[in-house]
């Protein structure tokens, strides 16, 4: 009865309560200009501030109405006002030492303001990838320093990301905190990761072992995902090139009765039409077409406890070979193609446990299927992969504790002899332990230890000590960090190099797991100009030492990769230098150097590693002009010469790359409120890795080898028509092999919803 009064009421009062209903329209500024993605808090309506700093909260109720009013840097702010009609409101903000709301996960496995991490993280914003728009985050993280994504396959595009470096296999892709993309997916899943999911990207550099276990030797990448209560109601962004690639992103935030909140997003891209532009008869880019779906759901719970559940699915396929290939040679000897079929899902999520203590549980599942013919070389794999993680926090005195347990069990499956007598399967529980000591309101200590038992390498130690000190005014931050990793070989990850030419791999030896040493000291400065600008400096010195590290022999035999352990050691040492600019005028500056020497010692002779750079440098720059509502985007990079795979002694091609740089430029046009319009140039340069070189792709008039003669020791003899005594293979790539391209696209953001 109760129930129906209450719907009678609401059906009578509704007229009167709509016309009391009003809005409030307005920007969030500082005096250095507008302030972005501010949201904005009133009653049960919340706004989340556009480019400009424009906000509109929608449907409020006449009286007292209280706002509460954040922003990623910016000290929080709450005002009243008396709302008896739509009203107009400018709100100012004060600026925050950078870092300060900064919150970050990945260093501790806690949220704690980056400023007061312990441990060195690096955040980019989702805004900061707006620079330079690409269909997936491997993309995106090209003009972030000390991270590279490497082609490794000039016909299938396969890469990874190294990170200070080190190959990818030594880098954890995490996604929200979970391992969610490892092993095979190391090589495909990453491109389909878009960018409209994500909230901002986390990076720790050196090893994360002690909390993350294996493949977290060079650093992470977190990914975090958007939350469904900070997600604008509807976008849109689309953009597409003049080499014929679409990309669409669709996002919506959306609330279902009074305590779920969901995320519903889906991404499509497709390029399709192949480009030769170096005339050796293949593609140029690998021909793509995904789709990609996210969805993602919050509950409201007592005490504000945390449950979130997210799922996606991915499907691709791509291809790339001789120009006039398709489908009907998929497998055949007559046409050179390698053509990969994906299909991909994952499920993670966490839960706050009901307790008086801080207790979270994290859990994910995910299932990798694999089609591929790389030429007339089948390869099918399955991979499927459960992760389970329960964590406790505690703060006794000066004391932050975090304890856990871990239990991972991966499923791996192919048609190569790695696998050929049963399936690989793999348990990996471990346990974890960090004290977080403040010794003083400037200095803090961290120690963590973490055992891991590898049901095939057996048990696993894994130490780190952290230390940071900050000045009483938090502009001058220290920190110095020394910890071990391991990595376990991962079959795929190893071998997948070999599928894309003729060569065989070869294991010497059972792999045992590699060990790493790790020490890097960071330094932060922050210098505030009188006019109300900002310069912050970031700099660090870093040396990691290997035993058993895993090396991939390319130079013995071009028919063969031989994988064995390393018997003396392995270096990767370096520095680097980022630089932060923000002046009041409009003017913002990003930009980054590398310096590293990364090489192995066996014999007492000592080697470079293959496609490692000495020098890297990266730069963002961008000015906007407010009373047009223009902005202007410079990024780019540059690389210095890397060593590379030759087949023989005859080889033509150099031994190195040349320097090389991609740069892109970049125009923004505000529209309104909700709109806007960006379009701009691509590698302005024109630059393509064949430049200069006799052929980029060895033997390409020749993928299947027919016309090779062999000697008696298995190498291709010098022949008048082989005169360089070469084989058919791709894996001479350092760069992206897409010329000047032109870009426009359009964003729409519908930045008011019901909360």
């Amino acid at each position: 009865m109760k129930y129906l009064l209450s719907i009678l009421l609401t059906l009578f009062l509704s007229p009167a309560l709509t016309k009391a209903q009003f809005m409030i329209r307005g920007s969030v500024m500082h005096r250095s200009g507008a302030i972005a993605h501010a949201t904005i808090q009133a009653h049960t309506v919340t706004a989340v501030a556009d480019e400009a700093g424009n906000f509109i909260l929608r449907e409020l109720p006449a009286g007292k109405t209280a706002l509460h009013i954040s922003a990623a840097g910016y000290g929080e702010k709450d005002t009243t006002l008396e709302l008896r009609s739509d009203t107009l409101l400018t709100i100012q903000l004060e600026r925050l030492a950078p870092d300060m709301q900064e919150i970050v996960v990945s260093g501790t496995l806690k949220a704690v303001s980056r400023q007061d991490s312990p441990v060195p993280v690096e955040v980019y914003t989702a805004r900061y990838f707006k620079a330079n728009p690409t269909p997936s985050l491997f993309d995106a993280l090209q003009n972030i320093n000390g991270v590279r994504p490497q082609l490794n396959c000039n016909i299938c595009n396969t890469g990874d990301i190294h990170i200070n470096g080190l190959e990818g296999p030594y880098t954890m892709i995490l996604i929200d905190g979970m391992p969610i993309v490892s092993g095979l997916s190391t090589v495909y899943g990453l491109s389909g990761i878009p960018q409209s999911l994500t909230e901002r990207v986390e990076i720790v550099k050196g090893p994360a072992s002690t909390l993350y276990g294996s493949e977290a030797v060079g650093g992470l990448v977190n990914i975090i995902t958007h939350k469904p209560g900070n997600t604008p109601a509807l976008s849109v962004d689309v953009f597409g090139t003049s080499w014929r690639e679409l990309n669409a992103d669709l996002a919506s935030g959306f609330r279902v009765g009074k305590k779920l909140r969901g995320l519903a997003g889906i991404n499509y891209f497709n390029y399709s039409s192949p480009f030769d532009h170096n005339h050796d008869g293949f593609t140029d880019v690998t021909l793509q077409h995904r789709v990609s779906v996210f969805n993602k759901w919050e509950l409201d719970r007592k005490n504000g406890r945390l449950f979130s559940l997210a799922g996606r699915y991915v499907h691709e396929d791509r291809w790339g070979g001789e120009f006039n290939w398709n489908k009907k040679f998929r497998g055949g000897d007559s046409v050179y193609g390698e053509s990969i079929y994906t299909r991909r899902w994952e499920l993670f999520g966490a839960y706050e446990l009901p307790v008086k203590e801080k207790m979270q549980l994290l859990f994910s599942a995910n299932g990798h299927d694999q089609n591929s013919a790389y030429g007339m070389i089948p390869f099918d794999a399955r991979q499927y992969i459960g992760f389970l993680q329960l964590t406790w926090n505690k703060t006794l005195n000066r004391h932050d504790l975090t304890s856990g347990t871990a239990l991972r069990y991966t499923y791996y499956d192919d048609n190569t002899p790695a696998t050929a007598t049963q399936p690989e399967r793999t348990w990996l529980p471990g346990v974890f332990v960090q004290d977080e000591i403040t010794l003083n309101e400037n200095n803090k200590l961290l120690a963590g230890l973490r055992y891991d038992y590898n049901s095939i390498h057996g048990s696993i130690l894994t130490p780190r000590l952290n230390y940071k000190w900050n000045s009483p005014d938090k502009n001058n931050t220290l920190r110095f960090s020394i910890g071990n990793g391991y990595r376990v070989a991962q079959v795929f990850t190893e071998d997948h190099a070999a599928l894309t030419g003729a060569r065989e791999v070869i294991f010497m030896e059972a792999l045992k797991p590699e060990t790493s040493w790790n020490t890097n000291i960071n330094f932060v400065k922050r210098i505030y100009t009188t006019s109300g600008g900002m310069i912050g400096l970031d700099a660090t010195a870093f040396y990691t030492y290997f035993n058993n590290k895993i090396i991939a022999d390319y130079d013995s035999n071009p028919k063969e990769i031989r994988f064995q352990n390393l018997s003396g050691h392995a270096v990767s040492r370096g520095v680097s230098l980022n630089l932060d600019l923000a002046l009041i005028s409009g003017l913002k500056l990003l930009a980054g150097a590398t310096y590293m020497d990364v090489y192995s010692v066996e014999d007492q002779v000592r080697t470079r590693q293959l496609f490692t750079e000495k020098f890297t440098g990266v730069w963002n720059i961008g000015y906007q002009f407010p009373k047009w509502g223009l902005s202007i985007d410079y990024t780019g990079n540059v690389y210095s010469p890397m060593r590379l795979p030759l087949l023989s002694d005859t080889d033509p091609r150099p031994e190195f790359s040349p320097w090389w740089s991609i740069q892109n430029i970049q125009l923004t046009k505000k529209i309104g409120p909700e709109l806007e319009l960006y379009g701009g140039i691509k590698n302005l340069l024109n630059w393509t890795p064949g430049r200069g070189l006799p052929f980029l792709i060895a033997r390409a008039n020749d993928p299947f080898d027919k016309q090779v003669q062999f000697d008696a020791d298995g190498k291709a003899a010098v022949t008048a028509d082989n005169p360089y005594g070469l084989t058919f293979d791709p894996s001479y790539v350092y760069a992206p092999n897409q010329g000047i391209r032109g870009f426009l696209g359009i964003r729409w953001n519908r930045t008011a919803f019901k909360k």
